[in-house]
């Protein structure tokens, strides 16, 4: 099919729930994409952090390949190999005891969110089951996340909403503290908030969050959706703030481009759910484990290491082209934010990229850009290019 043919049948089948751009994609290859007629386009985006490994990564396939020949889909009412080694392999680098796998982003927050209320339940009984978020924050789009986000704009038409979460402004223990009350039970953040504009969290503070929450027993939940799975230069984003959060939860590129998702917890609260307390019918498939096996095998020191110098490269040389229409950056690792000047939006400075062959994000305010962690320098530098020459 044609780019257009595949328009037109998509605007005309499809809900029109998203903000598309008049791009069809067809393949890839490491960072590069290309349209049915062949057209190029350099990849800052990964599927919105989600195809870390590039596109046609020959051990990402093999795997899927192998593993959907040998078996597809078992419930999880009986043992796989794939999933336990997953597990296995995230518990062992991070020091979590414990797995659970879903599917996406929302649906992983909302299983961390039913832990920490299940906890306390446990332990306190009724009526401490509130969860203190950030403003500015996000956290999925089920009912239930969209109120643990802290964005006003996401609050409205799908009334009501669940119960049971307050907003504190970030880098405030003051705000945190002056939202406590005896009904808390977790504190739940991002240490990078995305979708909000790629802010990172100042370390001092989530320091102390977390002492606040062993001294309170609150639960300390890190959503690394986005963080998480390398993103950041580690593995998740939390080993760099030196704390170990009692649960967190991973999704995007875990699986390297297959839907998955789940959440890790510490011995404390590895038994808080038990059986027929939470479930999915797809979590733990065996193809998509298999999937998430390679990206670990793939996710060394040695190529951490290099994933922070990347981000480090992409940064330097954006704030040295003195564009126009951007000012500083921020981030960690290949998660870049940058500030879009007034004058400019990021929707018309994105769409100006796009149509000149450089896939961008948007975020909050600012631009966002999330390259496949395996980008080559030359892929950076080709992007880099049409920025400049688009831009200046």
């Amino acid at each position: 099919m044609t780019s257009q043919e595949i328009r037109t049948l998509t605007d005309q089948y499809m809900m029109h729930t998203y903000g598309r751009f008049p791009v069809a994609i067809d393949h890839g290859e490491g960072a590069r994409l290309y349209d049915p007629e062949g057209r190029e386009y350099i990849d800052f985006t990964s599927g919105i952090g989600v195809s870390d490994m590039g596109y046609g990564y020959q051990p990402w396939v093999d795997a899927i390949a192998k593993q959907s020949n040998k078996l597809g889909h078992i419930s999880n009412l009986f043992y796989t190999e794939p999933p336990a080694k997953l597990a296995q392999t995230l518990c062992q680098r991070t020091g979590m005891s414990c797995a659970f796998f879903a599917n996406g982003g929302g649906e992983a927050n909302e299983g961390m969110i039913k832990l920490a209320r299940k906890y306390s339940f446990d332990k306190y009984g009724k009526g401490r089951a509130t969860i203190i978020t950030l403003n500015n924050s996000f956290h999925g789009r089920t009912i239930t996340t969209l109120v643990a986000t802290g964005q006003e704009v996401f609050h409205n038409y799908f009334f009501p909403f669940t119960e049971g979460f307050r907003y504190a402004d970030a880098n405030s223990l003051e705000s945190l503290k002056a939202e406590a009350g005896e009904d808390v039970c977790a504190v739940m953040v991002e240490l990078v908030q995305g979708e909000g504009g790629v802010l990172p969290l100042d370390q001092d503070y989530v320091q102390a969050v977390a002492r606040l929450c062993r001294e309170r027993d609150w639960l300390l939940l890190v959503d690394e959706v986005q963080t998480g799975v390398g993103r950041t230069g580690t593995l998740f984003a939390f080993q760099q703030y030196g704390v170990t959060p009692d649960v967190v939860s991973f999704a995007k590129g875990i699986a390297g481009g297959l839907p998955m998702s789940g959440i890790l917890a510490n011995e404390k609260c590895r038994d808080v759910l038990g059986p027929g307390m939470h479930a999915t019918t797809f979590g733990g498939n065996p193809v998509c484990a298999a999937a998430g096996l390679v990206v670990q095998n793939t996710l060394t020191d040695a190529f951490l290491e290099d994933v922070q110098a990347k981000g480090t490269y992409l940064q330097n040389q954006i704030e040295s082209m003195g564009l126009p229409c951007f000012g500083k950056t921020r981030g960690m690792g290949l998660m870049i934010g940058i500030e879009v000047r007034d004058g400019y939006t990021n929707k018309e400075i994105a769409a100006r990229l796009i149509e000149h062959g450089l896939l961008v994000l948007t975020a909050g305010p600012g631009m966002r850009l999330l390259p496949p962690l395996v980008i080559t320098k030359e892929e950076m530098d080709r992007g880099l290019a049409i920025m400049r020459e688009t831009l200046g």
